[in-house]
C-alpha cells in the first residue's frame, strides 16, 4: 500500500542558508524544498549511500594537462562572454553511451528560466502554459569546452589523460523527509573547505600552488534509479559549481554548464510526464574545472539507489 503523505512547500532563501553557514559564496537562486510530516516517513532509510565515479585531470599548463581544466582561469573573455551559467552545450537527450553528448551549440545566460513560483529551472523544461518565465541569453559560447574530442574524455577512462576511482556520497534524511548532501556540513568535506574528494589522491594536487591548495580538476558521474510517485511531489535540486548536467529517463532536466560561482536549478518531476509507480533513471554529471571554490549541495526527496558502476577500469587508481 502506498504511504499517505501530506505536503507543504517551503521557499528557502540565501538568507536562511547563510544563517546556517551553508553558503559562503555568491548569492544563489532561491529554491524549493518539499516538506512533509516526519511521522509519515518512518519507513525511509536514514541515509542514502550513492556510489559514482570520480576522474582526476591535470590542469592545462602542465605535462599531460587537459585543455578544458583551468585554462587561463577560464576568464569571461575565454568563455566567450560573461553570464550566470553556460547552457546548451550538451544535447537534451542522453547519449547512447550513457554520457552527455557535446553539441557546442551553447549560450551564456544573463537570467535563468523560472517556473511559476520563481524557481530556476532548466531552459529545456520551459513551458509558458505552466506559468514559466523565459530566461535571457547573452551570446553563443561553448562554456570553456574546447571541442567534442576534449569533452568526450570527461566521463570516460582514458589512459594518460585521467585517473578514476569510485566515490560514495552519503545523503542524510532530514526531518521533512528530504535527503541532503551538503559539503558545508558533511563530516568529511566541511573540514576540507569544499567538495574536494581527491585531495592528494590520483594525480594529486596541482604542482602549481596558488591561493588554495586542493585537487581542483576532476569530474564526477553518478547513475541512480528511483520509483516515481505521482502524489509524492518529488523534486531534485542542485546548488554548486562548476558544470552540472542531470538527466531523468535520459532527458536533460538540469543544465548548469560552464565555470561559475555556485548556482541552483530545480526540477519538479511531475512536469516530466512520468508514469506513476514506474522505475526511472537519474544520471548526474559534475565537473570541477577551476580554482578557487568547489561547492556541492543536493536536496531531493527521491529515494535514489545507485545502479551498477560501468565505465571504470580501476587500473588508474
Amino acid at each position: 500500500m502506498k504511504k499517505q503523505r501530506n505536503h507543504t512547500t517551503t521557499i528557502v532563501t540565501y538568507a536562511l542558508l547563510a544563517a546556517i553557514g551553508a553558503a559562503p559564496f555568491a548569492l544563489p537562486d532561491a529554491f524549493i524544498i518539499p516538506t512533509v510530516q516526519a511521522a509519515t516517513y518512518t519507513e525511509q532509510p536514514p541515509v542514502l549511500e550513492l556510489t559514482g565515479i570520480v576522474r582526476d585531470f591535470k590542469e592545462w599548463n602542465v605535462p599531460g594537462g587537459h585543455i578544458d581544466f583551468d585554462k587561463d582561469g577560464r576568464s569571461s573573455t575565454l568563455m566567450g562572454c560573461s553570464g550566470l551559467i553556460w547552457c546548451g552545450n550538451v544535447a537534451t537527450q542522453l547519449g547512447a553511451d550513457g554520457n552527455p553528448t557535446f553539441t557546442g551549440n551553447g549560450f551564456s545566460v544573463d537570467t535563468q528560466w523560472t517556473d511559476s513560483g520563481g524557481q530556476s529551472i532548466c531552459y529545456a523544461l520551459y513551458d509558458a502554459t505552466l506559468g514559466d518565465s523565459a530566461g535571457t541569453k547573452a551570446c553563443d559560447s561553448t562554456g570553456g569546452i574546447d571541442s567534442q574530442a576534449s569533452f568526450d574524455q570527461w566521463y570516460t577512462d582514458v589512459a594518460g589523460v585521467n585517473m578514476s576511482a569510485p566515490l560514495t556520497l552519503r545523503l542524510l534524511r532530514e526531518p521533512d523527509g528530504s535527503y541532503v548532501f551538503d559539503d558545508k556540513v558533511d563530516l568529511i568535506y566541511s573540514t576540507r573547505g569544499g567538495f574536494f574528494p581527491i585531495d592528494e589522491r590520483l594525480y594529486g594536487n596541482p604542482p602549481v600552488k596558488k591561493s588554495v591548495d586542493h585537487n581542483f580538476h576532476f569530474t564526477f558521474e553518478l547513475h541512480t534509479r528511483f520509483t516515481y510517485d505521482a502524489s509524492g511531489a518529488q523534486v531534485f535540486q542542485f546548488t554548486g559549481d562548476d558544470d552540472v548536467w542531470v538527466f531523468v529517463d535520459g532527458k536533460l532536466v538540469i543544465d548548469l554548464g560552464g565555470i561559475h560561482v555556485a548556482r541552483s536549478q530545480y526540477v519538479d518531476l511531475n512536469r516530466l510526464g512520468l508514469e506513476d509507480g514506474k522505475t526511472y533513471s537519474l544520471d548526474f554529471f559534475f565537473a570541477e574545472r577551476n580554482r578557487t571554490q568547489s561547492n556541492f549541495r543536493i536536496v531531493t526527496n527521491l529515494e535514489l539507489q545507485s545502479r551498477d558502476l560501468t565505465g571504470i577500469t580501476e587500473q588508474f587508481d
